[in-house]
């Protein structure tokens, strides 16, 4: 098949983008990176009157460290910002993201092929929120802050209040993904990203993004116990999802054998996937598991 008959814009300036999506309504769509998008046209599950490339807006490019800074410890107050319009290439290739999110880098690689990374972007990702995708799961495991801006102005949304149901979100009619803040690393914090695909680039069966402090969270970590552990999984449900009952299970506690045991007792009581054409709840669930094993044992080892 291919794309229904439609008009295209290509706008400087974000007021620009407002005036024609309050213009258009819901006959308008968003084109950043359209590795998403151009597939749904070209299926006609998605035939718009208007669309709206935002390519050539500078404000949603760029990857930086903002803030003043001048909170209590190192790197407080500060943030890593990730324009909309960062390509998941960009991501995986920037000394920034390295440094300050290794999380993301460590989920890089993992998204489909290299020609899709090279086009598809963040803010794409973020707004179309496939449960399947990699960077919904790490923004919830990294406790993120996405940027939106409409008309009326500029907002923060957590990343908890962001995903709400199956590729719905808290935007709101004439809104724009601009940006998301994540927090700089600190000296103990540990990150681990793994999933499970049939095949290299394939959606994922389920994927795990793991963040967390070592001993008591202070310069040089120590102990076997984990702090503020995050574990947001994809794959699994309507959202990313974090297992908030597994997470205060691990809190604070050395990671013995038994406490590895009564945690993943506690994960599959807590999950309830939501199955696929090939893979049963109860496979997902089991997988949950290995994946959590796994990554926690990686990050003891860190």
């Amino acid at each position: 098949m291919k794309a229904p008959a439609f008009d295209y814009t290509k706008p400087a300036s974000l007021d620009e983008v407002f005036g024609l999506l309050a213009a258009h309504g819901d006959g308008a769509r968003l084109l950043a990176g359209g590795q998403t998008l151009l597939a749904t046209l070209n299926m006609r599950l998605s035939e718009p009157s208007m669309l709206i490339d935002l390519g050539g807006i500078a404000a949603l490019q760029g990857i930086s460290v903002q803030g003043d800074g001048q909170g209590q410890g190192q790197g407080q107050g500060q943030v890593l910002r990730i324009g909309a319009l960062v390509t998941h290439s960009e991501i995986e290739a920037s000394a920034l993201v390295a440094q300050h999110a290794p999380l993301l880098a460590l989920a890089a690689p993992h998204i489909a092929h290299r020609a899709i990374r090279n086009l598809g972007t963040w803010g794409g990702s973020i707004a179309y929120a496939d449960p399947a995708a990699e960077w919904p799961a790490c923004l919830a495991a990294l406790e993120g802050v996405v940027v939106v801006r409409g008309a009326n102005g500029e907002r923060r949304i957590a990343a908890h209040d962001f995903f709400i149901d199956l590729y719905t979100t808290a935007l709101a009619a004439g809104e724009v993904v601009t940006a998301c803040e994540l927090p700089l690393r600190q000296p103990a914090d540990v990150f681990v990203f793994d999933e499970l695909a049939r095949r290299h680039g394939d959606y994922a069966i389920v994927g795990l993004a793991l963040a967390a402090r070592r001993g008591g969270g202070g310069g040089g970590g120590g102990g076997d116990g984990m702090q503020r552990v995050r574990l947001a999984f994809l794959g699994v449900g309507s959202t990313p999802l974090r297992a908030v009952r597994t997470e205060a299970a691990l809190e604070g506690r050395a990671l013995s054998s038994a406490v590895l045991d009564a945690a993943m007792i506690t994960l599959a009581a807590e999950l309830n996937p939501m199955p696929d054409l090939t893979n049963s709840a109860a496979t997902k669930r089991h997988l949950a598991c290995v994946l959590t094993r796994r990554a926690l044992a990686t990050a003891l080892s860190m």
